[in-house]
Parts: C-alpha cells; structure tokens; sequence
C-alpha cells in the first residue's frame, strides 16, 4: 500500500507529522514494515523525541551553526549560491541527515517508542509543500 503525504512548511525546522502516519497506517491494519521517502533534496525525515519544543529548537540551531548560509564568511567556498544564502547549506544539511525512514508496524500501529514522533526536518527559509512518500509492506 502507498500514499503521500504533503507538509507545509513555514521555514527551517521540524515539523511533526505522526498522527498522519499513525490514522493513516491503523485504516490498513495488521502488521509490516512502513517506510517513508521524502522527495526533495533540500529536507530530511527524523524520528526524535516529541515531548519537549526546546528538543527541536536545538536541533535546528545546532544545524544552523554546524552549516550556515553562504553569506558567513566560513561558506565562502560554496560555489552553488545563486539558489539563496540557504540553498546550498540545505542541500548539505540534506546529505547529513536522513531522507528515508523504516519503521517497525504492529497491530495496525507504528512501532514508536513513548516520545518518538516522525518529523519532517525543513531546511529552507521560505515556506514549502513537501511530498513524502509511504510505502507499507506486509
């Protein structure tokens, strides 16, 4: 079974999209392997704690200082620029982090543990729609 799933985003950051998953993977039922694939190369999934805010704000502001945007002067050697002074950081963010994600489905539900939620990690400035593919396989 396959479905997409789109998120709107409003800027770098992560944006929790568990309870689609969830409703949508229960209306399936029994038990397999989900997996989900987001179709862009300038944002990554996660799967991380869900309970605290302050968790995904210091995800996004460590990711902010590991890579910066091309206008700090430490990026200088970025070549790919024209896209934005956060295209190219993006894309890198994008290669560290995963775009794919498997998880265990039993009874009808993901296989999460108490505090993990599944993220959509936004790595751009400007808002977007993003696709992310799902795939069930029981």
């Amino acid at each position: 079974m396959q479905r997409s799933f789109t998120i709107a985003t409003r800027g770098q950051g992560l944006y929790e999209f568990t309870r689609e998953v969830t409703a949508w993977v229960a209306g399936q039922g029994g038990d397999g392997l989900l997996t989900l694939f987001v179709r862009h190369t300038s944002c990554s999934l996660l799967i991380q704690e869900n309970a605290d805010p302050e968790v995904r704000t210091d995800l996004r502001n460590f990711f902010q200082r590991l890579v910066p945007p091309t206008t700090d002067p430490s990026m200088s050697y970025l070549t790919h620029t024209y896209e934005g002074p956060d295209d190219m950081p993006a894309h890198i963010k994008a290669a560290l982090l995963p775009v794919s994600l498997q998880v265990p489905v039993a009874d009808g539900r993901p296989v999460l543990g108490t505090w993990q939620g599944i993220y959509l990690f936004e790595h751009r400035d400007a808002p977007h729609q993003r696709q992310v593919a799902a795939h069930l396989l029981r």
